[in-house]
């Protein structure tokens, strides 16, 4: 650590940087980085002040220096002390020292004149972002100043998002990258801002960061930002998933405001990456809520053995049958033969439509292929009630009964018959 400033709160030039030097040549090695270049985000500890610089060391034998005036607040004050972390943007090389000079957030000087055209060149030449604050409205944008010059932020740049109200972003003082400086003879060059392009970038590193973190098969908590009639978007923390509405419940579900809202936090398992290279355009992650919710295949011959009875929904036709939700998950098949007994069915819509309530019977359960073969009851059998939901229906005919899959078969071959 640097020694005490003398009684002004400043030390000499000289000796700072002299003794700064000695240190960093009898120190280890800490890593033998590449050393930063102009325009190269860099993050340092202050070890000293001098009457208007800070002494900064980046670490790998490298030094920094930053302008006093860029580490004050409003007031005046300054804002670090010996010993904190701050970052900056490399924006030249000192001469004299071999020193890089660092800039926390250019812009704030409000000088104008030369010496501010000269800093916002380096910035443009340099991709530095600057700070400034938006003084006022325009056609098509926003009036910036910054470091005394006046700048121009076409509305669209201003934000990730539309901007409905413009007059609301007048007084914010914002960092920006400066897209365009053009000189013409004999006029002050042309200042034309984004803001829009840092957060772009910013988005970016964090989305390469969260998909860094991310790997089929992981459990993560997310947040509904948006919701759409084939799924919902989730931010994962700097990148979105896609939820698809096939795989937010094993229930069916018609649209995803059924279950879901904007804002609701959720924990779902990634289902696929698709890396931007391999597909062209934006990464895509694929996430399910049904995967973390029980089988409801797993236990289904057991809770609903061949001859139950009981009630379920049509939830879709087909020319070979009908559809019929009996649980959250479970659609069995009653086929077109099992529609009706007292004439021939040609297509499900001539007795069943799709919402209907109806009674069925379970005629087999595969768990293995997902299969439920049903048939719609016997005439009477909704009188009966709970009773007959709960066991299976008993057999109707004239001779010993065949077992309840005998049943149907015989049941089946009279309605053909």
């Amino acid at each position: 650590m640097p020694d005490p400033p003398d009684s002004s709160g400043r030390e000499d030039f000289a000796a700072i940087l002299a003794r700064f030097e000695a240190e960093q040549a009898a120190a280890p090695s800490r890593g033998g980085g590449a050393r930063p270049g102009i325009g190269d985000k860099v993050r340092g500890q202050i070890v000293g002040f001098g009457e208007d610089v800070a002494f900064v060391d980046l670490g790998a034998k490298s030094e920094g220096m930053i302008s006093l005036d860029e580490l004050r607040d409003e007031e005046g004050r300054l804002t670090v002390a010996v010993g904190e972390a701050v970052e900056g943007v490399v924006a030249a090389t000192d001469r004299d020292t071999g020193s890089l000079i660092l800039r926390v957030r250019p812009g704030r000087s409000g000088a104008g004149g030369e010496a501010a055209w000269a800093e916002l060149r380096q910035a443009f030449e340099a991709r530095i972002p600057v700070e400034g604050r938006v003084s006022g409205v325009n056609k098509g944008g926003f009036d910036v100043e910054v470091s005394g010059v006046r700048a121009f932020c076409p509305v669209s740049q201003i934000d990730l998002a539309y901007v409905e109200n413009p007059a609301d972003w007048v007084g914010r003082r914002l960092t920006f990258r400066i897209t365009r400086f053009s000189e013409g003879r004999g006029r002050r060059p042309d200042v034309v801002l984004s803001r829009r392009e840092l957060l772009a970038e910013e988005a970016a590193a964090r989305a390469a960061e969260a998909l860094a973190r991310l790997a089929v098969g992981q459990v993560v908590k997310g947040t509904v930002t948006s919701l759409t009639g084939y799924g919902a978007f989730v931010d994962l923390g700097g990148i979105e998933g896609l939820l698809h509405v096939s795989e937010i419940s094993h229930s069916r579900i018609a649209d995803p405001a059924e279950v879901l809202a904007v804002g609701q936090p959720v924990e779902v398992e990634v289902l696929k990456i698709e890396p931007a290279k391999e597909r062209g355009g934006h990464d895509r992650i694929s996430l399910s809520l049904r995967s973390l919710e029980p089988d409801p295949w797993r236990h289904a011959a057991e809770r609903y053995p061949e001859g139950m009875v009981l009630p379920g929904k049509v939830v879709r036709l087909e020319p070979y049958g009908a559809f019929v939700e009996i649980a959250p998950g479970l659609d069995g098949l009653v086929h077109v033969s099992e529609l009706a007994t007292d004439r021939r069915v040609d297509h499900p819509r001539q007795v069943v439509e799709v919402g209907q309530e109806v009674t069925v019977r379970v005629l087999a359960v595969d768990p293995e292929k997902h299969r439920i073969s049903l048939t719609m009851s016997e005439p009477g059998s909704e009188e009966r009630g709970g009773e007959s939901s709960a066991e299976p229906v008993a057999a109707h005919g004239d001779g010993a009964s065949l077992g309840t899959l005998g049943d149907a078969f015989e049941a089946s071959k009279k309605r053909r018959g």
